[in-house]
C-alpha cells in the first residue's frame, strides 16, 4: 500500500498541498470562532486561507516567508479599495479590470510576481462575495490577517516540506514506478494474443509514469541537495535507471516478435503489438527470465541483505557475454537488458543511500561498481547558457495581460446583464481559463472543462444544499472535504477540480443563507459567459494560434534534439568530453512543453480526427527520437570511463546527415518557402566498415550505438511525412 501511495502521488505533492490547505482552514476557522466572528467573516477567512496557499509557489521556506510577507499587505489594499469602491460601480469596475491586468502582467517575475498577483486579484473577489462595505473593512482586514497567519503557521510549522523531505520522497516514487514499470513487462512478456495489446498499453503507460517522476525530480534537485555534485550525479542515476527500463520493454517487444521491433511501438498511443509477437515467447530460457524480471522487480525495491545480494550479483554477471543463460540471441538481449537495468538500480542506490556493503560483490559486480565510480568522478559542473527573452507584445505575460483584461471588461458587462449581484464569476471564469494557457485551443479545452465541471457540480450542490440544509458544521466540513479533494484531484483533471469547487461553493452559499436554485443556475450563466470572452479575446486580441503555438515548441524539441545528438555523436567520434546532463534534460523540458500545447489537437472531442491522428504521431515520434537521444548520450558518457566502449570516428558522418535533416525539418516549420529537403541515404550501419572477423560482440562501436544512431535515423525521416518536409537523395554517402 505504502508503494502505491508513493507510486500515484510522487513526492505526496498533491497530498501535501491539500492537507495544508485543509488544516490551514480549519485554524483559521478555530481562530476566529473563538473571537466570535459572524459567519460571512468565517467564509471569507476559509477564502482568504485558500488563497494563501496556492498562491505562493516558491520551494524554498525563506522564499515562502518571503512571499506571504508581501502578499499580506498587497492583500489588505486590494480589500480596502473593494470597500471603498462598493458603491462605485464604474470605478470599481475599471479598478478591476487594471487590478487583472498588472496581476497576469506580473508572471513575468516569476513565481513571486505570480503569487502575489494572485492575491490581490483573489482577495478582490473574496470582498465582492461576501459584499464588503466601508463600515466592515476593519473586521476584514483582521479576517484576512488571521488567514494568512494561520495558513503561515500551517505551512512552517504544523505541515512543513522541507525541499529535502519532498526529494527524499519522490526518490521513493521513482523507486515505486520502476517497480510497477517491471511488474509490466513481465505481464507482457507473458500475455497471450487476447492480452497483449493491453499488457502494451500498460507497459507504455509504465513508461510514461517513470519519465514524469523523472522531470519532478531533476526539477527539485537545486533546492533538495545542498551539493552540486551530489545533484548532478543522482541527475545522471536516475536518467540511466529511466533508459535502462525503457530499453528493457523494447527488448521484451523485440523478443516476442523474433524481429527488431520499432521503438515508435512504446511511444504510439494505441500503436499494437506487432503481429508476429501476438504469442508468448516460446523458449527454453523464458523460465529463467521470469524468474529475474521479478528478482530485478524485488532490487529495485528493498534496500539490501544477503539473500538480495546473490540475486544482484547474478543479474550483474549478465553484463558479461560468458554469462548469459542458453537462449535464442533476442531472449538473450532481455537478459542483457536485465543486467544493465541491475546496473543502473546499483548506481541509483550508492547515489541514494550512500556506499554499499561490498563483501559479497562477485567479480562482476566489483567491476559494476568500478565503472559507476570512475563515472561519479568523471561529473562535472557546466555553465548556464543565458536565454534570450522576447520584448514588448511579443512576451507571452504581456501578450496575456492584455487578452485577459480585454476578455474581462466583456465579462464585466455581460455578467452584469445577466446579474448585477453575481457578475463577478463570469471574470473569474475569464481569468481562470488565461492561467497555464499559451494558444486560443488551450484555452477553449480549459473553458469547456470548467464549464463542465461546473455543471455537474451544480448538480451536487443542489443535492447537497438539500440535504445539509442549515446545520452549519456539516456544511463546513463537507466543504473542507470538497477544497481537500480539490487540490489533490487538480493535477489529474481540471474537471474535477471545477466540480468540486462549485460543489463547495453551493454549501457556502447555503451557509451565507443566499442559496436557491436560480443562484446556482446562474452560475453556469456566468461561467459559461466567462469562457465564451476567455476564448473571444485569445481569438481575437493579440491571437496565438494552436498551429503556431506547437509548431514554435516543435522547433525547440528540434533544436534541442540536434544539440543533445551532435554533442554525443561527436564525443562517441573521439571529440573532447562534453557535459550532456543538461542538454538532455531541455530536450525532455520542451518535449512536456509541446506534449502540454498538442493537448487541444489530441482532445477526444475534437472533430478533426485526422489532425489529432497526426499530431499523436509525430509526438510518438519525437518522444522515440529524445530516447535514442538520451541514450546515445549517456553512452557518450561512458566513455572515458568503460573499457568496452572506444570513440570511432566514422560515426561522425552518420550524426552528420541526421544533424542536417533535423535542421531541414526545423527550417521547413519555420518557413513554408524553405527549401532544405530530407536527404535519404544508406543505413547508418552501412557507413561504417564491418568489424574484423573474430572481433569482440562490442568493438570499437557498440552495437547499441549502432541502434540508437539507425533508429534515430529513422525516427527523424519519419517526421518528414507528417510535416509535409520534401524528401531528397542523398547525393554522396560520407563516412566522415
Amino acid at each position: 500500500m505504502r508503494d502505491r501511495i508513493a507510486a500515484s502521488d510522487p513526492g505526496l505533492l498533491r497530498l501535501a498541498s491539500g492537507l495544508r490547505t485543509v488544516a490551514s482552514i480549519v485554524l483559521t476557522l478555530v481562530v476566529l470562532v473563538l473571537f466570535g466572528a459572524s459567519v460571512p467573516h468565517l467564509v471569507a477567512g476559509a477564502m482568504a486561507s485558500m488563497v494563501s496557499n496556492f498562491a505562493v509557489r516558491e520551494r524554498e521556506r525563506r522564499a515562502q516567508a518571503v512571499t506571504l510577507a508581501l502578499g499580506l499587505p498587497v492583500a489588505l489594499a486590494c480589500v480596502c479599495l473593494a470597500a471603498l469602491l462598493h458603491d462605485r460601480v464604474v470605478a470599481g469596475d475599471l479598478f478591476f479590470v487594471a487590478l487583472i491586468f498588472l496581476a497576469v502582467y506580473g508572471r513575468r517575475f516569476g513565481d513571486r510576481g505570480t503569487a502575489l498577483g494572485l492575491f490581490g486579484f483573489q482577495l478582490y473577489f473574496v470582498s465582492l462575495f461576501v459584499g464588503v462595505t466601508v463600515e466592515e473593512l476593519g473586521v476584514l482586514c483582521a479576517v484576512v490577517t488571521t488567514a494568512v497567519v494561520c495558513s503561515a503557521v500551517v505551512r512552517f510549522a504544523l505541515v512543513p516540506q522541507a525541499p529535502t523531505g519532498v526529494l527524499e520522497r519522490l526518490r521513493e516514487a521513482f523507486r515505486a514506478r520502476f517497480a510497477q514499470l517491471v511488474a509490466a513487462q513481465l505481464e507482457l512478456l507473458d500475455a497471450g494474443p487476447a492480452d497483449a495489446d493491453r499488457a502494451l498499453a500498460n507497459v507504455r503507460e509504465g513508461n510514461a509514469r517513470l519519465h514524469e517522476t523523472a522531470l519532478l525530480i531533476q526539477g527539485r534537485l537545486e533546492e533538495g541537495t545542498g551539493d552540486e555534485h551530489t545533484a548532478r550525479l543522482l541527475q545522471r542515476r536516475v536518467a540511466d535507471a529511466e533508459i535502462a527500463a525503457e530499453r528493457l520493454g523494447l527488448l521484451l517487444l523485440t523478443a516476442r516478435s523474433a524481429e527488431r521491433t520499432d521503438t515508435l511501438t512504446l511511444h504510439l498511443p494505441g500503436a499494437p503489438v506487432p503481429e508476429a509477437g501476438r504469442l508468448p515467447v516460446r523458449d527454453r530460457g523464458v523460465e529463467a527470465l521470469r524468474r529475474d524480471l521479478r528478482a530485478l522487480r524485488v532490487l529495485v525495491r528493498r534496500p539490501g541483505g544477503a539473500g538480495l545480494a546473490q540475486v544482484r550479483n547474478r543479474l550483474l554477471s549478465y553484463r558479461e557475454e560468458e554469462n548469459l543463460p542458453a537462449a535464442a540471441p533476442p531472449v538473450q538481449d532481455v537478459f542483457r537488458g536485465v543486467g544493465e537495468a541491475a546496473r543502473a538500480v546499483l548506481g541509483l542506490r550508492i547515489a541514494l543511500d550512500g556506499p554499499q556493503d561490498e563483501s559479497d560483490d562477485t567479480p562482476s559486480t566489483a567491476r559494476s561498481r568500478e565503472e559507476l565510480d570512475a563515472e561519479d568522478a568523471a561529473i562535472d559542473a557546466a555553465e548556464e547558457t543565458p536565454v534570450e527573452e522576447p520584448t514588448g507584445l511579443r512576451r507571452p505575460t504581456t501578450r496575456a495581460a492584455v487578452q485577459v483584461a480585454v476578455g474581462s471588461s466583456m465579462a464585466i458587462v455581460g455578467g452584469e446583464l445577466l446579474s448585477s449581484h453575481r457578475w463577478y464569476w463570469a471574470v473569474l471564469t475569464c481569468w481562470i481559463v488565461f492561467v497555464n494557457t499559451s494558444s486560443t485551443g488551450e484555452i477553449l479545452v480549459k473553458g469547456y472543462r470548467r464549464l463542465l465541471g461546473t455543471v455537474l457540480g451544480v448538480v451536487a450542490g443542489i443535492v447537497l444544499a438539500g440535504a445539509v440544509g442549515h446545520h452549519t458544521w456539516t456544511a463546513f466540513a463537507l466543504v473542507l472535504l470538497f477544497v481537500f479533494l480539490m487540490f489533490y484531484v487538480a493535477p489529474l483533471s481540471y474537471t474535477l477540480m471545477s466540480f468540486f469547487v462549485t460543489a463547495a461553493l453551493g454549501l457556502l452559499y447555503t451557509l451565507l443563507h443566499t442559496y436557491s436554485l436560480s443562484v446556482l443556475v446562474l452560475r453556469i450563466g456566468e461561467t459559461a459567459l466567462g469562457a465564451a470572452c476567455g476564448v473571444f479575446a485569445a481569438a481575437v486580441v493579440l491571437p496565438v494560434a494552436t498551429d503556431r503555438r506547437t509548431n514554435d515548441l516543435l522547433v525547440d524539441v528540434l533544436d534541442r534534439l540536434r544539440e543533445v545528438t551532435t554533442t554525443a555523436v561527436d564525443q562517441l567520434s573521439g571529440g573532447p568530453p562534453v557535459e550532456l546532463l543538461d542538454q538532455a534534460r531541455e530536450l525532455d523540458q520542451a518535449l512536456a512543453d509541446l506534449r502540454s500545447a498538442t493537448k487541444p489537437l489530441t482532445h477526444p472531442v475534437t472533430p478533426l480526427r485526422a489532425r489529432r491522428d497526426t499530431a499523436r504521431y509525430v509526438v510518438a515520434l519525437l518522444e522515440t527520437s529524445a530516447y535514442h537521444a538520451r541514450s546515445l548520450a549517456a553512452t557518450a558518457e561512458l566513455l572515458p570511463t568503460h573499457p568496452s566502449i572506444a570513440a570511432d570516428p566514422r560515426l561522425r558522418g552518420a550524426g552528420r546527415r541526421i544533424a542536417t535533416n533535423i535542421e531541414a525539418i526545423a527550417a521547413h516549420l519555420a518557413d513554408d518557402r524553405a527549401k532544405a529537403r530530407v536527404q535519404t541515404g544508406p543505413s547508418i550501419a552501412s557507413l561504417l566498415e564491418p568489424q574484423l572477423p573474430g572481433s569482440p560482440r562490442y568493438g570499437r562501436v557498440t552495437d547499441r550505438v549502432l541502434r540508437h544512431l539507425q533508429r534515430l535515423d529513422e525516427s527523424v525521416m519519419g517526421l518528414a511525412r507528417p510535416l509535409e518536409v520534401p524528401v531528397g537523395k542523398e547525393e554522396k554517402a560520407r563516412a566522415g
